[in-house]
């Protein structure tokens, strides 16, 4: 038997922490048969759904834009196939993202910003 993905999406509140999201990324990547995917293809992905994200900020600014391009924004289903892929890549490389954001940030708050 196979994994529910929608029991799965449904377990998923605003008191799901990263592991949780971490996790239900984990099995909706199974699922849907993308575990044969390698970091260069997911990062691959990656790049260009921020290409996707950059052209959506565009659209919230000044830069001009094809007058015939839909103008309608969708900022956040760009962050959110960003987030998608870099939880995927996290997982190909079995980082744990909490950890390794929790890891970055204490070298950050040693650090003077300017």
């Amino acid at each position: 038997m196979g994994i529910d993905l929608q029991k799965e999406w449904n377990s998923l509140n605003e008191n799901s922490s990263l592991k949780d999201v971490q996790e239900y990324a984990r099995k909706m990547i199974e699922a849907r048969g993308f575990e044969d995917e390698t970091p260069q293809d997911i990062l691959m992905l990656l790049t260009e759904e921020l290409g996707e994200l950059a052209k959506e900020v565009r659209k919230t600014t000044k830069v001009k834009l094809d007058k015939n391009a839909d103008k309608t924004p969708n900022l956040g289903n760009e962050i959110a196939d960003v987030f998608n892929y870099l939880l995927a890549l996290c997982i190909a490389k079995d980082i744990d993202l909490l950890q390794a954001f929790k890891q970055k940030e204490q070298i950050n708050l040693k650090r003077e910003w300017k």
